[in-house]
């Protein structure tokens, strides 16, 4: 695929806000008699020991200082038939699935949830807590990490639970903004692709906007995301932090200080804050994202009614199966290039007389507001190929894209992304070793509008 220009990408934007901006049009923010009831609650979730931080693996210390907390919150759903969901956002890197498929087990059981109506999404910063379930010999430092994780996922059920205690009549109604410090960060250069800064490259700023009103028609929750990685923080930052997403929803708190602002990560998977770097920084793209979202929850917005149905299904998504031992040696053997690490995973399972797998399953999900809005909910680290992909075969409007849900194991690259090589094509790093096959794209894709078709959205030709 030829790289887009500036042109072609304003174009695209500007079909998909016209789009939305018609689609906001038809009507306001209030219904006759509350269609839902609604729970929330938030817990705080800042480590109280030094622990090892995650998202860059040359940081080899645990964090020196908190400089903003992190918060697990939860949204519980319940429209007029009493069908319940549930979305958890956090202030984390992400839930590895053996990290969070024992937290759905137990809210299954705790409050009667079907694992379908259980969302957990992250908001991936670098300036958080590692996750993990394995301990090593390191003097402690994997010990407090298992400590904590397993404290992680005790307040993730408590909150849910909490808010699934006080339900109250509620309405919804969303609507969409933009910002502009979202940065496509795949840069072409004479030997290749690097992580840099791509002006012209394909990038979703949307802004989606979910308002959650009580029965006094003020906003008790605030639902909002962005496509962009929390990444404004570089790993020479030891400092614990939400980056911007964080301060976003300080921002809309401080304006709405008896709603829950909670954010949720769209398909991020190759773009990064612009500028990025410093502190001041995340605060400046917070404090700019939470202006867009207080602008648009003053707009005329469109109501969300119910039902809610939700489809679930667990994808198998090929990876390569022709790489033989001679190419992964040679993989494994380049430190300088980003596949390195999973080529020897896959040589230690062909050491152990084993075959590296040939698929990785994971969670996909759709939840279908009657005909008002249409939420999908994606694994992995999805890069934005998949935005006009997803649109063409759903259809651009009443949708809203979040990846880094309920289970997050690696890039999921598109095809193009696969074919022109760079970072985002490295491999798993959580859940298995193998690099996705270009059909996992299809594959995907396909998945995702038969979902929607079972949960009852109205799909184009």
């Amino acid at each position: 695929m030829k790289q887009q220009t500036a042109h072609s990408i304003h174009m695209w934007a500007c079909v998909t806000f016209t789009g939305l901006a018609l689609f906001l049009a038809g009507g306001g923010a209030k219904a006759a008699e509350p269609e839902w009831k609604v729970g929330i609650a938030q817990v705080k979730i800042t480590p109280e020991k030094p622990v090892p931080m995650s998202g860059y693996a040359s940081r080899t210390k645990p964090y020196e200082k908190v400089n903003d907390d992190l918060y697990a919150k939860a949204l519980v759903l319940e429209d007029r038939a009493g069908k319940r969901a549930v979305i958890v956002t956090s202030d984390l890197l992400g839930f590895p699935a053996d990290v969070a498929e024992p937290i759905c087990e137990r809210l299954q059981k705790k409050i009667g949830l079907k694992r379908e109506q259980i969302l957990l999404n992250s908001a991936h910063t670098h300036a958080g807590p590692l996750l993990s379930l394995k301990a090593k010999e390191d003097g402690g430092e994997s010990q407090r990490t298992v400590e904590y994780t397993r404290w992680l996922q005790d307040k993730v059920v408590e909150v849910v639970a909490k808010a699934a205690e006080k339900l109250e009549p509620a309405m919804l109604s969303w609507g969409g903004g933009v910002i502009d410090f979202v940065m496509n960060r795949r840069e072409f250069t004479p030997t290749g692709v690097i992580l840099g800064v791509n002006p012209r490259g394909l990038a979703d700023r949307s802004v989606p906007v979910l308002r959650v009103d009580g029965a006094d028609g003020k906003p008790v929750a605030i639902l909002f995301g962005a496509a962009v990685h929390n990444t404004t923080l570089g790993p020479d930052n030891m400092q614990i932090s939400g980056d911007y997403a964080g301060y976003a929803q300080a921002y809309v708190q401080e304006k709405y200080p008896k709603a829950q602002a909670m954010f949720m990560l769209g398909l991020a998977g190759d773009a990064n804050p612009y500028p990025r770097g410093k502190m001041e920084m995340a605060h400046d793209h917070g404090v700019n994202l939470g202006k867009e979202v207080c602008r648009v929850l003053e707009t005329k917005l469109k109501p969300v009614t119910g039902p809610l149905q939700i489809a679930f299904a667990r994808v198998d998504l090929p990876l390569q199966t022709n790489l033989s031992r001679e190419e992964l040696q040679k993989l494994a053997d380049n430190k300088r290039d980003i596949r390195s690490y999973c080529a020897t995973q896959m040589l230690a399972l062909l050491d152990k007389g084993e075959k590296p797998p040939a698929k990785y399953t994971c969670p996909v999900t759709v939840w279908q507001f009657g005909q008002s809005l249409t939420l999908v909910g994606l694994s992995g680290e999805v890069v934005v190929d998949y935005v006009p992909l997803l649109e063409k075969a759903l259809g651009p409007n009443q949708l809203w894209l979040a990846a880094y849900c309920n289970d997050v194991f690696g890039y999921l690259p598109s095809a193009r992304v696969l074919r022109e090589g760079g970072y985002e094509t490295r491999g798993l790093y959580s859940g298995g070793a193998g690099f996705f096959d270009p059909s996992a794209e299809e594959v995907l894709v396909r998945k995702v509008r038969e979902l929607a078709k079972e949960a009852g959205r109205k799909l184009p030709e």
